[in-house]
């Protein structure tokens, strides 16, 4: 079938939602936010107040639906990725220092170059390549630094290359580390084991890469999922094991709070999510897989 559907000018997009029954209460706001947010980056979060009719491109709205939730919707889900963008960037920082201090202490100023550490050779090599090729483009003041001044051997310390990497790009180093006790002993520094720890980069990076391009979070239905750690007990017994919450946020969230303790004791992140989930009363906390009376569980419950 050939698509035919005309482009809307932004008023004939409000007189069609209009149309369909959602009530818009101040017509110039709307106005603002469907020219400044494309109408189909705002529809994902309407299409949850739309009710199923059985007939074909209908899309009516459920009674009493108005614009104002939309963009209550839209704004809680903006406001989320913030916070987790906020966490990434704070674990991201310390699992790179943690990876780095390991492999240097161990292995050397350079051990990346070091083919008998790391396993799975063709994606060692695609790392390697990755990871030169960053060098080569970096303008970094460090990494110019080393080349000026350094002519042997050809690329900078560790602790100077990994640096210029991205979080997915030391998801995968971390992943073709080859000796277990050196993955266990950076999985340590957060009291993980190495396969939890392995899984939960993995997954942060797919959450991470869907907020930083500004991806829904709010019930999204994630497609990397993250391995639930059976220790430590007191972070445990804080996930929500239900099959359909190992697609949702919420797993992810109380990961994050664990972390960030570890890393900031004094971190405010935990109780700025507890707020942020109590301030918007019309969204249901089991859309994003939170569980019941999740406010009493010990990684929430000792936040004030």
């Amino acid at each position: 079938m050939k698509y035919s559907k005309p482009p809307l000018s932004i008023d004939e997009q409000i007189d069609l939602l209009m149309r369909r029954g959602l009530h818009v209460p101040d017509r110039p706001k709307a106005y603002r936010y469907l020219t400044h947010i494309n109408y189909y980056r705002l529809r994902i979060y309407w299409f949850t107040l739309e009710m199923p009719s059985g007939e074909e491109d209908d899309h009516r709205f459920a009674e009493g639906s108005t614009f104002d939730d939309v963009v209550e919707l839209y704004v809680l889900d903006r406001k989320l990725r913030l916070l987790v963008l906020e966490a990434v960037e704070r674990f991201e920082v310390s699992f790179r220092s943690m990876l780095v201090n390991h492999l240097a202490a161990k292995h050397g100023s350079h051990a990346y170059l070091n083919q008998t550490i790391f396993k799975k050779p063709e994606t060692y090599s695609k790392c390697v390549e990755q990871l030169k090729a960053n060098l080569g483009e970096s303008k970094e003041t460090f990494i110019e630094h080393y080349r000026n001044k350094y002519t042997e051997p050809a690329f900078p310390p560790i602790w100077s290359a990994f640096e210029i990497l991205s979080f997915g790009d030391l998801a995968k180093w971390y992943q073709v580390i080859r000796q277990r006790s050196d993955r266990q002993a950076i999985s340590k520094t957060y009291n993980l084991d190495e396969k939890a720890l392995n899984s939960f980069v993995h997954h942060l990076n797919h959450v991470r890469n869907i907020s930083a391009h500004h991806g829904r979070l709010w019930n999204r239905h994630l497609t990397i999922t993250m391995k639930i750690p059976d220790h430590p007990n007191d972070i445990s017994g804080c996930f929500n094991r239900h099959e359909d919450a190992k697609y949702r946020i919420y797993n992810t969230l109380t990961m994050l709070a664990y972390l960030l303790k570890i890393i900031s004791p004094s971190t405010t992140w935990p109780q700025r999510v507890k707020t942020f989930i109590g301030d918007f009363k019309r969204v249901n906390p089991s859309d994003m897989g939170f569980p019941d009376k999740w406010e009493s569980l010990p990684i929430w419950s000792d936040v004030s």
